[in-house]
């Protein structure tokens, strides 16, 4: 049975509030200056001096501005670091992420249409169709996602595909894009359930293709089929390549057997145990491409062959919750940063799995793991590479203690060859199938 709060309870909640030694000084501070402010810890900042004993030189920060690309941006520096090495060039050297966006927004309009029409019969009500309709596509995406886009349309450098206002600043593309997604989405269940053929419903689906299609032309730019790059590198020697495609690029520049490297999770749930391959049930962007597939190991393991990427001068994409226990200016990712249980007396403490379980926490933010700090072959705290610009952290790069990694990381990407050769065989496991809503298919 329900029950109200009584006035009587108002009373001793007040009293105990006055029977709190300096509560009078606390309640002013916190007033006046915010939570974060009051209960940060000075000495969180001391230990976390950006110094590490594996440190690799990956240049000059990106940054992904006012759009949600950080998995994509976290990709392509992967890339980068290694192009940069092979071919000498400039710090500021990047790979253009507008290319990559204009097709992965094409590619998840096609998803979306491809799971309308899948859900079709089902009522509006449903979950699934629900779930669909909240977000029809966004900027976030996963390592498997961009693969996919790398592997069917290749990559090209900024400078033949520069950035775009609408790359740069998402908000008006995706409002128009899901508002067109959304009323397509009402055609083409409509047409299913009038029973209309196939072949009307694909020429349909394909007219609403060619619409969106000249919206991202119209705010990203067209993307190259061919191009010719001209630059020098550190030694301002000139360099040309010649009548190129984006996918010879890719395959002659960075070089990368992109199959080999593969998506970690730590994610310690109940329903998900250890040591076993998992996918997300609606989750993807290239139909026919790669599948979003995880392999789901304890945090010692996940360390493991992320320092043995690190060891071996590669750089790891990971993903993370980056706005728990951090500061976005100083550039610190830390648990002990601030103690907001101190400051109201309050048990704020859940295990990993409970805050995934509950809510509290999932992936949200896709960085470059480029150092880490080993005392006595043990990790104290990681490098790194943000893509927010220069003007946060330590010109960009951020410094994460261990103990911030072992609660707030989910994810890292890196060649099986560095996995046990026991976790090398669960790769070739079928993946067992997770909920579209699934913590593990939050989107960076």
């Amino acid at each position: 049975m329900s029950k109200e709060i009584s006035f009587d309870q108002l009373k001793n909640f007040q009293a105990d509030l006055d029977n709190l030694k300096g509560h009078a000084v606390t309640e002013r501070a916190v007033t006046k200056n915010g939570i974060l402010a009051v209960s940060k810890d000075y000495r969180a900042e001391v230990n976390m001096d950006p110094v590490f004993s594996i440190d690799i030189d990956t240049g000059k920060v990106a940054d992904q501005k006012r759009s949600g690309r950080c998995w994509m941006f976290a990709a392509l520096n992967t890339m980068r670091h290694s192009m940069r090495e092979k071919l000498n060039m400039k710090d500021d050297f990047e790979l253009s992420q507008n290319y990559t966006f204009f097709w992965d927004k094409l590619e998840k309009s096609n998803y979306f249409y491809e799971n309308v029409l899948k859900t079709a019969e089902l009522p509006t009500s449903d979950r699934k169709v629900a779930w669909l309709m909240q977000t029809p596509q966004q900027d976030g995406g996963q390592w498997d996602m961009i693969v996919a886009i790398i592997q069917k349309y290749g990559v090209v450098p900024q400078a033949i595909m520069p950035e775009s206002f609408n790359s740069s600043n998402s908000t008006e593309i995706n409002k128009q894009l899901n508002l067109k997604l959304r009323k397509d989405a009402v055609e083409l269940r409509e047409l299913v359930n009038a029973k209309a053929s196939t072949e009307e419903i694909q020429k349909t689906k394909e007219r609403m293709l060619g619409e969106v299609y000249r919206m991202l032309a119209y705010s990203f730019g067209e993307p190259p089929t061919s191009f010719t790059f001209e630059y020098r590198d550190r030694n301002n020697d000139y360099h040309i390549i010649k009548d190129i495609t984006p996918q010879d690029f890719f395959n002659k520049y960075v070089g990368w057997n992109l199959d080999d490297y593969v998506s970690i999770i730590n994610a310690p749930t109940k329903d998900k145990p250890f040591n076993e391959m998992y996918t997300v049930e609606m989750l993807g962007n290239v139909l026919g491409g790669r599948e979003v597939r995880h392999l789901n190991v304890d945090m010692d393991t996940f360390r493991k062959v992320a320092i043995e990427q690190l060891k071996h001068g590669e750089s790891v994409w990971f993903g993370s919750d980056v706005g728990q226990e951090s500061d976005r200016k100083a550039g610190i990712m830390d648990p002990e940063l601030y103690h907001q249980d101190e400051l109201f007396d309050v048990d704020f403490s859940m295990s990993k799995a409970e805050r995934l379980d509950y809510g509290e926490s999932l992936m949200t933010h896709a960085m470059v793991l480029t150092g880490v700090d080993l005392v006595d072959d043990q990790p104290t705290k990681w490098k790194v590479e943000n893509s927010w610009g220069d003007k946060v952290g330590t010109k960009g790069f951020f410094v994460m203690s261990d103990a911030w990694m072992e609660e707030f990381c989910y994810q890292v990407v890196v060649n099986k060859k560095y996995l046990p050769k026991d976790l090398q065989k669960v790769l070739t496991q079928k993946p067992h199938l997770l909920k579209p809503w699934d913590p593990m298919g939050s989107l960076a």
